[in-house]
C-alpha cells in the first residue's frame, strides 16, 4: 500500500465538470460561435491563453448577472468526479481545482464538494451585468503550474507526489512541474505530454491510475 500523501489537482472546464462554462455564458449572449472558435484554438496552444480569455470575455459584455446563476445550474460534473474527491479525502490525500474559467460560476460546486485549495478567473460585474472585463490576476499556463507548487506545499505534499490532471494547452505546466501527468480526453499536445492518457468520458480510472486503488 502506498502510503505518501497525494495532491490531486485538476482542471475544471471539460475534465471536472463536463462543459466549457464560457460557452455557456456564450449561448446566452449570442456569441457561441465566436467563442466556441477562440476556445478551440487556445486549448490546441494556438493562441496565447490570456489574450484568448480577454477577447471571449470582451464578447460577453452586458450579459446579465442572471446569466452566471442559470450557467451554475447547467454544469455538470463530469462521471466520477465526486467519487474521486471523496475517495481521496477518506484516504487523506489532498483535492484542489485551477480553472481557466471563473469563480463566479464554479464557487457554488467547489463549496458543496468542501474543496479547500482552488483557483480561477473572476468576471467583473457591475450594476447587476458583465463589463467584459476581468478582476484580479488571470489563471493562466503558469498560473496552473504556480499553483500545483503552492498547493503541495499547503498540504505537506512532496512535489513528485502530485498528480495533475487535464485537457488544454493551459495544463501542461502543472502536467510538467507533477510527479504524474493525466490528459483527460485531451488535445494532442497535451497527450502526447502527458505519463497517462484517459480516453473515456470518466474519471473512474484515475485512483487505480496514480497506485490508490
Amino acid at each position: 500500500m502506498d502510503f505518501a500523501k497525494r495532491l490531486v489537482q485538476l482542471d475544471v472546464d471539460s475534465t471536472f465538470i463536463q462543459q466549457e462554462a464560457i460557452e455557456l455564458l456564450a449561448a446566452k449572449a449570442g456569441v457561441l460561435d465566436q467563442v466556441s472558435a477562440i476556445t478551440e484554438s487556445a486549448m490546441c496552444g494556438e493562441l496565447d491563453f490570456e489574450q484568448s480569455l480577454r477577447t471571449r470575455v470582451r464578447l460577453l459584455k452586458g450579459l446579465s448577472e442572471s446569466a452566471i446563476t442559470a450557467v451554475q445550474n447547467e454544469i455538470t460534473l463530469t462521471d466520477g468526479a465526486r467519487d474521486l474527491v471523496n475517495t481521496l479525502d477518506d484516504k487523506g490525500h489532498c483535492v484542489a481545482l485551477v480553472s481557466g474559467g471563473f469563480i463566479n460560476i464554479i464557487a457554488p460546486m467547489i463549496e458543496s464538494l468542501t474543496i479547500r485549495h482552488y483557483k480561477a478567473n473572476t468576471l467583473e460585474i457591475v450594476g447587476g451585468v458583465l463589463t467584459g472585463e476581468l478582476v484580479g490576476p488571470i489563471i493562466d499556463r503558469a498560473a496552473k503550474g504556480a499553483a500545483l507548487l503552492e498547493f503541495a506545499k499547503a498540504c505537506g505534499v512532496e512535489v513528485e507526489n502530485t498528480v495533475a490532471i487535464g485537457d488544454g494547452a493551459n495544463d501542461l505546466d502543472m502536467m510538467a512541474l507533477s510527479g504524474l501527468s493525466i490528459a483527460f480526453n485531451a488535445k494532442p499536445i497535451v497527450v502526447q505530454a502527458a505519463d497517462f492518457a484517459i480516453n473515456e468520458p470518466s474519471l473512474r480510472s484515475v485512483v487505480k491510475l496514480i497506485g490508490l486503488a
